[in-house]
């Protein structure tokens, strides 16, 4: 009866063992996949999840162990947010990602700094991201300073302008920190910004902007515009709808199909914004996304931030590895130590004193509804 016990004992430790190394290794995104930043959130969490199921497929991590990513929807709604990352922790995850917008990181990453859990955002750009939260805050984008000076120089250096109007959606610190950094840029290479105007996330009408734009004199060369994607579109929409034909630039926010189906082809023209890097690459990690994405949903990634989505995920993936466990804090230090990880967005490193990586940018065109990358610039250093 001893030696049944016995043996009885030591299987069930061996079927516990074995348990144990297969238990799935928890990842929480935080997504707005309704509302105003679903048309960057949902492709950047289908990018995550094509990457999650490739690992899993390809055997997982750490001798097998699968990837859960636990992803309730934020609605572009700061609260919710916020209770989602509390959900999302308590469900013991090794580790958080997602975001296309420093506002809404702000709204959960804290909590994660607070538990000790390592935060990645997909796609939020501001590069005082790091400081704010703290060290277990990491950016697997470019930062706004980075962005907005491309599509600065590529305005006066390549299309020529010297004068701009800006539009800021104040509602929102990524918008702000975008216009704050173009006009920095501009006027330390000797352009003017003419005029400045403002709106708020939710906006519909802008017609007292679009009014005030018209009535300048002399008119500016451009009018760069500081938003996310519903108000991206509905302002291409109605400025060219006022007979205005100016050209529009702006940041990644603009890197969605909005500006063009909401406006039209017809009027879908003359839009230069700076974004990340993949299209028109020909490095093979690029091809081999598109491929991939477009094998798994029928259609190609429909911007930049799908693969953003997938090369956070791979990311993690990698740091955990390199640590050899799936524990919070040896997961964040194998993030610190990143260098040259070949993701589908451009190398990522964290060399720099911010944390934020240092990645080429591209300038996207939008023709006719069409788009076209026409110049990928890169910081000093790259």
């Amino acid at each position: 009866m001893t030696r049944l016990f016995g043996a009885t004992t030591a299987i069930g430790l061996v079927l516990a063992s074995g348990a144990m190394a297969q238990e799935a290794i928890k990842l929480g995104a935080l997504y707005n996949l309704t509302g105003g930043m679903s048309s960057l959130d949902g492709p950047s969490l289908a990018g995550a999840q094509l990457a999650a199921k490739q690992i899993n497929e390809a055997g997982g991590l750490l001798d097998g162990r699968q990837i859960e990513i636990i992803a309730p929807d934020g609605k572009t709604d700061q609260q919710e947010t916020a209770i989602n990352a509390q959900r999302v922790l308590s469900e013991g995850v090794a580790a958080g990602f997602g975001q296309s917008d420093t506002t809404f990181v702000m709204a959960g990453a804290p909590l994660f700094q607070e538990a000790g859990i390592p935060f990645l955002t997909s796609g939020a750009t501001h590069p005082e991201l790091p400081a704010w939260v703290g060290d277990h805050m990491f950016m697997t984008a470019f930062g706004d300073d980075d962005q907005s000076f491309a599509i600065a120089d590529y305005a006066m250096d390549t299309l020529g302008h010297d004068s701009f109007a800006v539009w800021t959606d104040q509602s929102m610190d990524f918008t702000k920190a975008l216009s704050q950094f173009f006009k920095q840029r501009v006027e330390e290479k000797g352009g003017t910004i003419t005029a400045e105007d403002s709106f708020m996330i939710g906006d519909t009408d802008f017609s007292a902007q679009i009014a005030r734009l018209a009535a300048l004199d002399p008119a500016p060369d451009a009018v760069f515009i500081s938003a996310i994607p519903a108000e991206a579109g509905l302002t291409v929409k109605q400025i060219r709808e006022a007979g205005i034909e100016m050209p529009i630039i702006s940041g990644d926010g603009f890197d969605t199909r909005l500006i063009s189906t909401m406006p039209g082809p017809e009027l879908a023209n003359d839009v230069w914004f700076s974004t990340h890097t993949y299209l028109a690459d020909d490095r093979p990690e690029v091809a081999q996304f598109i491929e991939d994405y477009t094998a798994e949903y029928g259609h190609p990634p429909e911007n930049s931030f799908a693969p953003l989505g997938y090369d956070a995920v791979k990311l993690l993936a990698d740091a955990i590895t390199r640590a050899g466990s799936a524990e919070p804090e040896a997961i964040r230090d194998a993030l610190a130590e990143t260098r040259d990880f070949p993701a589908v967005t451009g190398t990522i490193s964290y060399t720099r004193e911010s944390m934020v990586p240092p990645k080429p940018i591209s300038i996207v065109e939008m023709q006719g509804g069409a788009f076209s990358v026409e110049e990928i610039w890169r910081p000093e250093g790259q």
